[in-house]
């Protein structure tokens, strides 16, 4: 019976060492997950950031080529049609579901759906599509979480742009690390968030200016700037 308070004093310290060690573990459980998780948003925001970079290289090259081959484009453009000689207008422009010889025209102003003008050349509104089998380029799929590639050509100057509408929170990080790589008014994040914000100042094909829509952080790639009213960076002096 005299032994009775040690044992009790011996297995409340115990107790206490397993308390303890019970809480260390849980901390560093935490800490690994905290840490895997960061890891993997980093992964994600890299991987977004190489597919889009290396996406934007292959439409920029596809365009450029374009008008360094067929520099004279097609002689039928009007100047309502074509605003910035020689790039590829819209691919929805009525132009083209106007003319009986285009095979087919697109629904929408997906990159995917450009032609070069002047391609087969003179007047001939048949333009070839600039991503197809027989140009030996393939544009690959658009990353997840992103729509597809739009384009703009219009008296704001030549762009193209993607969005998303998801608010995963590496994807902003993603775009503002890609707009990082490129001049101050080459490349812009818009974020349309809090409502629709308008992307150029003129009317093109679908009747409607061009919008980052509600919801949506949109990144845009410009190939000529002749106005600043179609930049999202206000007061840039872009």
């Amino acid at each position: 019976m005299k032994n009775t308070p040690l044992i009790r004093t011996q297995s409340g310290s115990a107790l206490v060492y397993i308390l303890i060690a019970i809480a260390l573990l849980a901390t560093l459980t935490v800490s690994f997950m905290d840490s895997s998780g960061q890891q993997t948003q980093s992964q994600n925001s890299t991987k977004i950031i190489s597919e889009l970079h290396n996406q934007i290289s292959l439409i920029q090259s596809s365009i450029q080529e374009c008008i360094l081959v067929y520099p004279a484009e097609d002689s039928g453009l009007s100047s309502t049609e074509q605003k910035n000689s020689p790039y590829p207008i819209n691919p929805a422009d009525g132009y083209f579901t106007a003319q009986a010889a285009t095979p087919g025209s697109a629904a929408d102003n997906s990159v995917s759906g450009i032609r070069c003008p002047g391609n087969p050349g003179d007047a001939d509104p048949s333009h070839a599509l600039l991503f197809l089998g027989s140009s030996g380029k393939f544009l690959p799929p658009t990353p997840n979480l992103f729509g597809e590639w739009e384009y703009y050509n219009g008296v704001d100057g030549v762009y193209f742009f993607i969005s998303t509408d998801k608010s995963d929170p590496y994807l902003e990080t993603a775009l503002d690390k890609l707009d990082d790589k490129f001049a101050e008014c080459e490349a812009d994040v818009i974020d349309a968030t809090g409502g629709d914000v308008n992307i150029s100042s003129d009317i093109i094909a679908d009747a409607a200016v061009r919008k980052c829509l509600n919801g949506n952080r949109c990144f845009r790639l410009w190939m000529i700037l002749t106005t600043g009213t179609g930049h999202g960076d206000s007061g840039s002096g872009c």
